[in-house]
């Protein structure tokens, strides 16, 4: 079973990566808005949004936000 897949809905847990340093940390992605502001927990990078994404974890997570999931 996947813990971090609600059942029929979306994956809530994405890991970050920063592109500054590499430093990789799981997150849990809020699922009523977009995170467009993290700060690196490894070289304290304030990362945003890629040009065209609507969060961070769309730009530098493993799973993309919910909304985009859903599509």
């Amino acid at each position: 079973m996947d813990f971090d897949k609600k059942e029929n809905g979306p994956n809530l847990i994405s890991v970050l990566t920063c592109p500054e340093c590499g430093f990789a940390r799981k997150e849990l992605m809020p699922v009523d808005s977009c995170l467009i502001n993290y700060v690196c927990r490894g070289c304290g990078k304030s990362l945003k949004p890629k040009a065209g994404d609507c969060c961070v974890f769309c730009s530098y997570g493993s799973v993309r936000c919910p909304s985009m999931q859903d599509g």
